[in-house]
């Protein structure tokens, strides 16, 4: 099986392989038997729990293609665009660095489209919130543990999920990161970042000139956007979404806080940069640990070193 994405390139002849993508989900868990998260990962859309088609994006809020990536992947974009899941980006971001060549796109539907897109043409068979306890070697074949149902038997397993995690997992797995691995996996440090994501009743007006602002004088705020008005879609009966990113990495003296403290810190924030902002009719809130470490190992029956660092 192959999935095609932007910035990736695979050979759509490769044998036929079962493959599982197992990372960190929503809520911690662990996505299993899948080749990427529902939500799109950093490509997040999150709908409003009192209007579906009320959406934001949580995560990437646009796609950028230089001049480099135009020539070599001019395939999938104009894949993208002819489907409509892209468009060209007209909105006004203030504070956005462009460099000569550079051109940027929305998605309609929101980022996490272009992964379901993906998805369905590749035909990969995609499960969610299964949480993985134990991975073993079973004749060439990696048996996967779940907290619930039988076993699964993949060809290939790739974990995206924090490093804590993944030294968390019972089985053969833990027998194969040597010594020196795990120093080098428990030294990898972690930042985090937060997006707040806020729905508005149809007919609320957020009155200011732009669609996005990057904001520099702000102690956590660092990206505004006011999604609909981002991706041009103006609708009587859905009301505007917003997102609020923070700085990365966000603040040490927060992090001690609960997720419902930084959300009242944002929001406050938010408040004191738009001043008048009406009361959201609901909020989501989005934590992403970013590692300050790379460190990719080769977990195999056959190798048990490094790949790099």
């Amino acid at each position: 099986m192959g999935v095609r994405a932007p910035g990736a390139e695979l050979n759509n002849a490769l044998p036929p392989h079962s493959c599982a993508l197992f990372e960190k989900g929503p809520h911690g868990d662990q996505i299993a038997s899948g080749l990427l998260p529902d939500h799109g990962g950093r490509m997040a859309t999150a709908r409003s729990p009192c209007n579906p088609q009320s959406t934001v994006d949580l995560g990437a809020q646009y796609i950028t293609r230089t001049p480099h990536y135009a020539k070599k992947h001019q395939s999938f974009y104009d894949e993208l665009l002819a489907h409509g899941i892209l468009k060209p980006l007209t909105s006004l971001i203030e504070g956005m660095v462009m460099k000569e060549g550079d051109c940027n796109f929305v998605a309609p539907q929101g980022l996490s489209s272009i992964v379901k897109h993906y998805l369905e043409e590749s035909g990969a068979e995609v499960s969610f919130r299964h949480r993985v306890t134990r991975i073993n070697l079973r004749n060439d074949k990696w048996e996967v543990s779940k907290e619930t149902g039988s076993p699964e038997r993949f060809d290939i397993v790739v974990l995206t999920m924090p490093v804590p995690q993944i030294l968390q997992l019972r089985g053969d797995i833990a027998n194969l990161i040597s010594e020196c691995q795990r120093q080098q996996l428990e030294s990898v440090r972690y930042s985090s970042r937060y997006a707040l994501g806020l729905f508005y009743e149809a007919g609320t007006k957020i009155d200011v000139p732009w669609a996005g602002q990057y904001i520099t004088s702000n102690p956590c705020t660092r990206f505004i956007s006011i999604d609909n008005k981002k991706r041009n879609i103006e609708s009587s009966e859905v009301g505007p979404s917003l997102v609020v990113h923070t700085t990365v990495p966000f603040a040490v003296t927060y992090l001690e806080h609960s997720t419902e403290d930084v959300r009242e810190l944002i929001y406050q924030q938010l408040e004191s940069i738009l001043p008048g902002l009406p009361q959201p009719v609901v909020t989501k809130c989005q934590k992403w640990r970013y590692s300050q470490d790379v460190y990719y190992a080769n977990f195999s029956s056959t190798s048990r070193q490094p790949l790099g660092r």
